[in-house]
């Protein structure tokens, strides 16, 4: 399996969904919610991410630039969604090889994506080359 840059490859336990949601609800102004019958978490109201059903799995809505770099350095936990969604950058996360700091970069970017521009420039700063704003 190739483990990309950062991956989880060799760690013995995986990311936990609570640490997912702690990380989703780090990100300013962001509560969670429930869509579908699993968490998701928004920020003005606007999903930014979600847990899978089964906890074993987070989306993350990135711009398909954003979702190339992800997919690039963090092939083992980084996929395009299916269809339609996945061409526009809605990305899966799998939470059993994912890499703490990827998954944050990941959230941050989603984040950014849907959080209204004046919060996005007083709250958070651009820290990773996966911070490409819309």
């Amino acid at each position: 399996m190739d483990c990309g840059i950062v991956a989880r490859c060799d760690k013995t336990s995986a990311m936990t969904p609570d640490e997912f949601r702690t990380i989703a609800l780090s990100m300013p102004e962001s509560d969670e919610r429930s869509h579908m019958g699993h968490p998701d978490f928004r920020v003005n109201g606007k999903i930014f991410a979600t847990l899978g059903p089964d906890l074993s799995w987070g989306m993350v809505k990135l711009m398909p630039e954003q979702q190339q770099y992800f997919l690039r350095n963090e092939p083992a936990s980084f996929k395009a969604a299916s269809g339609a969604w996945g061409e526009r950058g809605a990305t899966i996360i799998d939470l059993k090889y994912s890499n703490e700091e990827a998954v944050r970069q990941a959230i941050r970017s989603a984040w950014r994506n849907i959080a209204p521009n004046n919060l996005t420039l007083t709250r958070i700063g651009s820290s990773s080359p996966s911070d490409i704003r819309r």
